[in-house]
Parts: C-alpha cells; sequence; structure tokens
C-alpha cells in the first residue's frame, strides 16, 4: 500500500473517521495536526468531519553532537519525556540535554505563533480531539503531544495517521483511547517510504492548510 502523496492519505483517513462520525462515536471533534507533514493530512480530515482544526507542535530532541539521534520529546510547556533506555545507551543524563530542551521549546513557540498568527488554541475541555500526522516512524513526538492533550480534559483521544510502525503502535498503546492507523507494515524503515510524493513542507505551506479554519 502506498499513497500517492499527504493530501490522498487525508482523504483515506477521512473517510475511516466519517464513519466512525456517522455513528456517533466522534462527538464534537476537533482536529490537531502535527506539523509540518500532518497538517496537510488533518486539513482533509477536518474539512470532511467540518471540525475545527488547528495545530499541535511537538518537537524531537536530538542528542548533543548527534542531532539525528532521539533521545526525547515535548510538547507545549509541558516536562520533556525522555528515552532512558537511549539515555542510557549514550551515557548522558536529562541535564545533558537542557541546551537542546531549551533550543526545540523555543522553536515549539516559534511554530505556533507563526501557525495561529493571533489565535487562541482551542478548548479540548471535553470535546473529541483528534490528532493526525503523516506518518509516526517511533513514535516519540505523538506521545509527547498526545499526553499535552490529556491534561486539557478532553472526553476522547483518537490518534490518526495514515501509516505507523510497529514500535510506534506498541509505545502509543494506552496513550489514546483509540488509534487508527491505515497501514502498519512489518518492514518500516521510513514514513515517505509509503508515499509517492513526499516533499519537505515549509512553514508557508502549513500556514496555507490552515488558511480559513
Amino acid at each position: 500500500m502506498q499513497f500517492h502523496d499527504r493530501r490522498h492519505a487525508g482523504r483515506e483517513l477521512a473517510a475511516r473517521l466519517r464513519i466512525q462520525q456517522e455513528k456517533g462515536a466522534l462527538a464534537h471533534p476537533v482536529v490537531l495536526a502535527l506539523p509540518r507533514g500532518g497538517v496537510v493530512v488533518a486539513r482533509e480530515v477536518a474539512d470532511a468531519l467540518e471540525a475545527p482544526l488547528d495545530v499541535l507542535v511537538a518537537r524531537r530532541i536530538g542528542a548533543p553532537s548527534q542531532e539525528e539521534v532521539g533521545v526525547g520529546a515535548l510538547a507545549g510547556d509541558d516536562p520533556p519525556l525522555f528515552d532512558e533506555e537511549a539515555l542510557g545507551r549514550l551515557g548522558l543524563s536529562e541535564d545533558d540535554l537542557a541546551e537542546a530542551v531549551a533550543r526545540e521549546r523555543a522553536e515549539a513557540r516559534r511554530r505556533e505563533e507563526l501557525y495561529r498568527q493571533g489565535r487562541p488554541a482551542p478548548e479540548l475541555r471535553g470535546r473529541t480531539v483528534i490528532v493526525v500526522d503523516d506518518g509516526l516512524a517511533t513514535g516519540a513526538t505523538a506521545r509527547a503531544a498526545l499526553r499535552r492533550v490529556r491534561r486539557q480534559e478532553p472526553e476522547q483521544v483518537v490518534l490518526a495517521v495514515p501509516v505507523c510502525s510497529p514500535e510506534a503502535a506498541g509505545l502509543l498503546r494506552g496513550e489514546a483511547d483509540d488509534i487508527l492507523c491505515l497501514y502498519r507494515p512489518g518492514a518500516f524503515m521510513a514514513v515517505s517510504q509509503w508515499y509517492e510524493s513526499f516533499e519537505q513542507l515549509t512553514d508557508e505551506d502549513v500556514s496555507e492548510a490552515l488558511r480559513d479554519r
């Protein structure tokens, strides 16, 4: 199974969620996208469900001098979530990551301010919150995002993605009330391999997808 692009993946995801909505399982939904890639997917979902669309910025925390190696993630002002096994393997402590945490938190705030353009964050209490991304490889940033949502006391939390690795699905079990993943391939190397077109998105692409929402 391969999606043509993020919009195609979003339509496929929306069709499945629309069935649940028609059964009354998604009362008062609000869609939160993990930028950048998740926003294009989420726009299709929000349009189909006639639901508000907003962003939920989560950032991966990389190891010092090895930023490509993820050792944690954060969302908003919540405490960062660290991969204790990775820290132990690399001989790192949480204090060693203070600079990386500050940098990623600042970038998360920058993106939220840019994408919202002065709009307040949506009220999540008592609503069905559907968190959307274009795919999950490790699930670390999604876990931070879901915990951020939980603290705002929604009625229900649904994680919806076109494709995810078995590792991510296992990590996130219990973090959401429901996980909708259209495709869970056993051999998973990267999210991009499940898309024919997987171009890098810019801040302007995100802003365009959020426009008029």
